[in-house]
């Protein structure tokens, strides 16, 4: 058996752990610059509010419905994911993080143990030590779990808890109570040509033949229809795939004209890169920068730019990666232009030993103590406390807006939640 974990409305739940006057008021969260709606709590929903609606035009809905709204701050999101993660492995050893909000658990080496009572366990545990609550759906597949976790959802009936029926009718019924364009791995596009078909439940799915599934589709869709009967095609990924890029950018909360503000822009995503760059434990064999202005605005000239370089040897150094950065930056930059986002990518990554050049004369033991005692420093005084003076003094235009921001309260010793007694 396998089961999915999933946090309810995570964002607007970790917005409610901290303020619980929050309970019971439409809450939603807003990307990166305020921009759009990128989470809501069920009260929002339920007021019709929509997700990726712009915010400037739910204003009058937000004020009607007496909406709280919440910049997004991943910094306290990722935090409370790790907790919930650590959470249900106190109860399930075998786990794959699919999301920042979703938990595949590996149920049967337990399978001496009734596994709803088990996820049950769960569910009220992660509940009362982090305050996030989550719905879980339990099946023989990955498929079938996932579709078990749409039912606890959707149906106040399971209390949060929904194990797929083994044997029909009851199973049939599950199944044909899920559309089609819902079962994972469908999406719009293939849904509608499914229902174009005659396919319009996942026990249709599960019914076609896997073969003309094949012919119609791919091996991907097969194998869906086969995890919707039951057989396993999809294991349980324990070690995530290492990345193959790593990408820092952000829409800029004011277009910047000016080069010396890109400047700044790019070498902050730059630094931030490096930086995670070595928290992971690679390096990258090259960087690229790019920077584009903003597609919606027709009055406007549009421009999109960038370059790249390479590193030889491969490199996790901040004064590597920012030199390369700052070049490519002063190359793609094209004054006349309103530059609305711009971002940095290091790529070609690699894990491990790093393959010294024939012709490579850096000191890579000092650069890596440089490096060690600069992570050490930010670590313990706060991200960006020592950072070089590409990165800029004063806050400028071009940094995100986050007027709703929350504290960092699980994060930072500044922001903690303060007690009144």
């Amino acid at each position: 058996m396998y089961a999915l974990a999933d946090c309810n409305n995570f964002y607007a739940s970790c917005e409610r752990v901290f303020e619980p006057k929050l309970e019971g008021r439409p809450v939603v969260v807003l990307s990166n610059n305020d921009g759009c709606v990128v989470a809501r709590s069920q009260e929002a929903k339920d007021a019709g509010i929509g997700m990726g609606e712009p915010a400037f035009k739910c204003r009058d809905r937000f004020d009607r419905y007496q909406v709280v709204v919440r910049s997004s701050n991943y910094t306290l999101y990722d935090d409370m994911s790790r907790r919930v993660v650590r959470s249900i492995l106190e109860f399930v050893p075998d786990v794959e993080i699919y999301s920042i909000d979703e938990v595949f658990l590996d149920l049967r080496p337990l399978d001496h143990l009734d596994a709803e009572s088990l996820c049950r366990t769960i569910r009220d545990q992660v509940k009362q030590w982090t305050g996030i609550p989550i719905s879980i759906g339990i099946a023989p597949t990955k498929t079938l779990a996932k579709l078990a976790n749409r039912i606890a959802k959707k149906d106040p009936t399971t209390q949060g808890v929904f194990q797929l029926p083994e044997t029909d009718p009851d199973r049939a019924l599950a199944l044909d109570s899920v559309d089609v364009g819902d079962v994972w791995g469908v999406g719009s596009r293939w849904g509608a040509k499914l229902r174009g078909l005659g396919i319009r439940s996942a026990l249709d799915l599960a019914r076609m033949s896997t073969d003309d599934l094949r012919k119609r589709f791919n091996v991907v869709a097969q194998r869906t229809a086969l995890e919707l009967r039951g057989l396993v095609c999809q294991e349980l990924e324990d070690v995530a795939p290492p990345r193959k890029t790593l990408v820092r950018s952000r829409s800029f909360g004011d277009m910047v004209t000016d080069f010396e503000q890109m400047s700044e822009a790019i070498a902050n995503h730059a630094v931030r890169a490096a930086e995670k760059l070595r928290h992971e434990g690679a390096t990258a064999g090259q960087v690229s920068v790019f920077l584009s202005t903003n597609r919606f605005r027709d009055d406007l000239p549009q421009y999109h730019g960038g370059g790249t370089a390479a590193f030889l040897p491969a490199t996790a150094s901040t004064p590597i990666v920012l030199r390369e950065a700052m070049r490519l930056t002063r190359f793609a930059w094209r004054q006349g232009f309103h530059y609305k986002k711009a971002g940095v990518m290091l790529g070609d990554l690699s894990f491990g030993e790093i393959q010294g050049g024939l012709f490579d004369t850096r000191d890579h033991p000092r650069d890596d103590r440089l490096m060690a005692a600069l992570d050490k420093v930010n670590r313990k005084m706060g991200a960006g406390t020592l950072r070089p003076a590409a990165t800029g003094v004063t806050p400028k235009g071009w940094r995100m807006k986050r007027e709703h921001c929350s504290p960092k309260y699980t994060t930072c010793w500044r922001e903690l939640p303060r007690a009144q007694t």
